[in-house]
Order: C-alpha cells, then structure tokens, then sequence
C-alpha cells in the first residue's frame, strides 16, 4: 500500500540495516549475515524438524525483464507453529427465534429491548412506555422497570443509544438494556440491537439471553451483527490477559415472523466469514504467511463439497509469465503462493464471478522503505485486507452453498520486502498480458501484483470480476476510516455492489475512473509506470489496474484501505467480506 511520507526515501545501510535489512545479504537469527550467492541455494533445519526448508532459486527470464536473482530461503519461525491462526468461535449453544413478542414470559439473564424516540423534538419531550406496546407490555412485567430506566438515565430512543441497568439477583430478569431505533417515521432497521446486545454479553457473560425485534425483518440482520460482535481474539494473549468468553446456553429472537431457520443459518454463514476476516487480518505477519492464507483456501475446499483449490508456486506462475507479481514476491525468504480457489454449484452454472484480493502479507515499502511518522509500517500486516476479505467472503458462501452461480477467489499472496534480491525502483518489468511497467515507487506493489491477478482472472472468462485491496492511502485521506472507494465503468455492477454493501451496514463511495489522468501513468520508456504522481493517487491506482482488464468484462474495484483498520473497534473490522458475499448471492438469485 502506497503511504506518502515526507522521509520517504532513505538508504537502508545505515539504520534500517540495524533493524536487519542488510543491503547484500540477509541477516539470521543468530546475527550472521548469510550473502547471496548466485547460483546457490542456501538450506537451513528448524528445532522442530530435520528436513531442510523449502527453497527455489529463480531465473532469469529470456527477455531479461523479469528480474529474478533468486531467492534463498533462511530459518523459518517456529513459534507460530504453537498457537492456532484460528480465534475461537461464540459459544452459544442454542439459537433460536419466535414469532410472538414474548408476551413478558421471558425469565434470564439478560432483555434487550428496543425503543422508537418521540416523534415530537424538543429536549424536553419526555419518552412514553404506553404509546409503545412492547415497552408497556415488558414494564408491567419487570414491576415498572423500564419506565424507571428511562426516567433515570433520561432516555430518548435516539438512533443507536443505549440504557443499561442491573435489577438484581432476585428479579426474573437480571439485566436490561434498552436500544433506541430513532422516529418510527424515519426507522430503516434494528441493527443497532446487534452491537448493543454483544457488548453486554461480553462484559456481563450471562447464559439465556432475549432480544425482542421491532420488525420481523430485522431477525437476519441483527442476529448477524450479534454473533459477529462476540468476536474475541485471544491467540496471543496468555496468563490473566486472556478474556473469558461468555458461554450462551440460549439465545432467543422474540417477533422475528415465521419459518426464520434460514435467516438464522445465514447470519451464522455471515458471522463465520467475518471470523475468518478479522482473524486473517489481525494476525501478524509472522504468522499469516503467503503459505498460511494457501492453508486458509485449502481448508475452505477441504471442509465444503463444491470447493476446489489450486495453489501454484513461482515456477508455475513464471510459466504463466507473471513478472509484475514475481517481481514483488522475490525480495521475501517466504515463496509466492498464488491462490485460485473456486465453487461450481450442481448443476449448470448461469453466472461466473471472481474475486481477487490483494495478498500482501507483509509490506515494507520495499527499497522506498515505509519511514517516520505516519509510514503505518508496523500496521501493513493488514495490507493482505483484500485477501482477508475474498477469503472470508468465500467461508460464508461455503456455509449456504448458493445455486446457479460459480464462483472464483483469486489471491496473488507474497511478501513486499528489502533484500539483495528485491526488485528496485527503475526496474521495468513484464506483466502476463505483455504490458511493460517501470517502477517508479517500489511502496506501490498491490498493483503489480494484482495486474497479474486480474489477467488471470480475465482468462476465466467471467460475467464480473471485483477486486479488494488495500490499495492506497490516498484514499484513506480521501474517504477517511469508515468508507471504502468504488471505481467501475460499469453502473449495472456498480448499483449491485451497492445495494449489497448497504444490505450489511458496509459503506462504499463511488469514485471516478477519470480518463483525463490515464496521462499520469503512461512513461516514457515503458507501457506504464506504477504511480501516477500525488495528486489523486487512488485514482491513478485504479487507472493502473483498468490496463488488465478487457474493456468488455465487468469490472469494479474497491480500495478498502481505510475501513479493514480500527483501532477503537479492537484493529481488524472484517470488513468488505459481508459485502462480497451479499453480492454473489444477489447474483445467484437473478441468474
């Protein structure tokens, strides 16, 4: 991901080379700088096994644009072989749902209610339970409870607010939280009851759990935003710092309509692909490897009927002639693993989709080495967000298995990183479809490594490609944390992705594939160069990759680099991945 900084070129001789990037030579465990040695490959054992690390030695590509010097392969780590990449799921062991509001019988742990605000304003517009049935009917229950909970904490029913109050070991419900949906004249969802709910579950830890619905359409939407808030990433935590997760005996839906079992199976689909999301993107890079996101899409085919996957190496994606991706990949001691995973539903297919996603691991910036405040390097674990969430879109459509549409996951998965032989700014190097590219900025590698991504994918011949990247930080700058960038030519795709990303709370604004600017990216001695220069970056990137892909096909591409990040939401959001898989299924269905 490309993050402008005002020290952005810097030798790594000197103080990156105390950090270990030794120009001329890799530096080991042990403080020993092993040189490369052309035409050699350097083995070494782990404490773990006897057999020699894997090793490929690159060559030279006949037009001599492809420059790989070969890449040798060092001591591998085996602390993460010791904690699992996987976060555990919820522990809840019954969820279920009923189409009455529970007439006030519920006896537990925990109510959470909703709350529509007046549709009177004015700060002194008090909320009244009896114009609200649900609300009167639940108060007369809890002995006048809620009207209390209201008075006290002066509650209004305003749009995602929330009231909590504990009513003791001897009362039939222990817990209330009360959520407001905003004026009934302007309510769209109950969502937000999903947040509040999780969150209370996590601090509180109770076992039976109610939720009263104000609209049986909601049942989907807010049981998957519940399972998803009970997220909890203690892989690398140990001792007192890991968080005991709540263990829900029951979960309960009260007013979500008839025959929600479906609802329920797909918020759980969505849940789990979110899971997988955040746990991919909040890993560090020492653990989710090029290998370890291969492992991920294996374990996918592995565990659902339909799934097939193919993981080729650097040999196969030299034959292929990938040199923008392989240029990227050869800095690292970790191979290039290039993922094509992919779903045939029975019978005969009517639509082909593929989604590629960005798989930088790691990224270091490369020779123009992310540096000084602002650089985010100790973040670019997460610069593999696009991969994280193609992969989690995957694990939701493996769980419902969707009809009619066939789908495929495209990752080019490698490591940007310095060494002796890394590519270099003034490289010019060959992409699959013939294209020549010269590297002006090595910091601006997702977009080589997805141009040969996307002509892969075009070879698929598909109805619609969508690509997800953390892209640039231009449009972070551009959008902020909460948004993520659309570029398409394509309105039909455009209005599709859209409407799926609304459908699960996820935002996306749509920027402009600006023809006037394709200037900024053509060079003189080559097809293109890799940055089109400051001024509207995200928008060049998007131009780059728009080279490699057919004018005919559908095509879109989402910068996702600010909303896969944040920081006051506990790092990784799982972003992009509901979006993702909303959109195959809203495709399944009008195939």
């Amino acid at each position: 991901m490309t993050i402008a900084t005002s020290a952005f070129q810097r030798s790594v001789s000197g103080a990156a080379a105390r950090r270990g990037a030794i120009v001329g030579g890799f530096l080991a465990p042990s403080g020993a700088i092993f040189p490369p040695v052309a035409g050699k490959i350097i083995q070494s054992r782990t404490s773990r096994s006897s057999s020699p690390t894997s090793s490929f030695l690159g060559r030279r590509g006949g037009d001599g644009l492809w420059p790989f010097h070969g890449t040798i392969r060092l001591f591998s780590s085996t602390l993460s072989d010791s904690i699992p990449l996987r976060s555990q799921p919820p522990a809840v062991a019954k969820l279920q749902s009923f189409s009455g509001v529970g007439d006030a019988t519920f006896k537990g742990d925990l109510l959470v209610l909703p709350v529509f605000q007046s549709e009177e304003d004015g700060d002194d517009v008090r909320l009244a339970v009896s114009g609200q049935a649900i609300l009167a009917a639940w108060d007369e229950a809890l002995g006048g409870a809620v009207t209390d909970l209201i008075e006290t904490k002066d509650f209004k029913g305003k749009a995602g607010s929330v009231a909590r109050v504990r009513l003791g070991r001897g009362a039939e419900v222990k817990s209330l939280t009360l959520v407001g949906m905003g004026k009934k004249s302007t309510f769209k969802n109950s969502r937000a009851l999903g947040p509040a709910a999780a969150t209370d579950i996590k601090a509180e830890k109770p076992k039976t759990i109610a939720v009263v619905l104000p609209s049986e359409d909601d049942l989907g939407l807010v049981s998957e935003e519940m399972l998803s808030g009970l997220y909890l990433d203690n892989r690398f935590k140990t001792g007192e710092g890991v968080e005991k997760a709540a263990q829900v005996e029951s979960l309960t839906f009260f007013g979500a309509g008839e025959d929600q079992a479906p609802a329920l199976r797909q918020a759980q689909a969505f849940a789990e692909g979110v899971r997988l999301t955040k746990d991919l993107v909040g890993a560090p890079a020492n653990y989710v490897t090029p290998k370890a996101l291969a492992d991920t899409a294996r374990a996918i085919a592995e565990e659902h009927a339909g799934w097939e996957v193919k993981v080729m190496g650097q040999r196969e994606c030299e034959a292929l002639k990938m040199g923008a991706y392989l240029a990227v990949a050869q800095g690292s001691k970790d191979p290039p693993e290039f993922i094509h995973l992919s779903y045939k539903p029975p019978g005969a297919p009517k639509k082909k989709l593929v989604l590629v996603g960005k798989g930088l691991t790691f990224d270091s910036g490369g020779y123009n080495l992310k540096a000084g405040a602002g650089s985010m390097i100790e973040l670019m674990k997460f610069d593999m967000g696009g991969a994280g969430a193609v992969l989690g879109a995957a694990k939701v459509l493996a769980g419902l298995a969707p009809e009619g549409v066939q789908v495929h996951v495209i990752v080019a998965a490698c490591e940007n990183m310095i060494s002796a032989q890394a590519y270099r700014p003034g490289d010019i190097l060959r992409a699959s479809n013939g294209k020549t590219i010269e590297v002006l900025n090595t910091d601006a590698e997702g977009r080589l490594t997805l141009a040969d991504a996307l002509v892969y994918a075009e070879k698929l011949k598909p109805d619609a490609i969508v690509d997800a990247a953390t892209l640039t930080g231009a449009c972070i700058i551009a959008l902020g944390g909460d948004y993520g960038g659309m570029w398409t030519g394509d309105d039909t795709l455009a209005s599709s992705l859209e409407a799926a990303a609304s459908a699960k709370g996820e935002k996306f604004w749509r920027m402009p594939l600006a023809e006037e600017y394709k200037p900024n990216i053509k060079s003189e001695i080559a097809d293109l160069k890799n940055v089109g220069g400051r001024e509207g970056g995200s928008i060049t990137a998007a131009l780059f990759l728009q080279e490699f892909v057919s004018k005919t096909t559908p095509w879109a591409h989402l910068d996702i680099a600010g909303p896969v990040w944040n920081p006051k939401k506990g790092g990784a959001t799982g972003f992009g991945a509901r979006t993702l898989a909303q959109w195959v299924l809203s495709q399944a269905t009008k195939s």
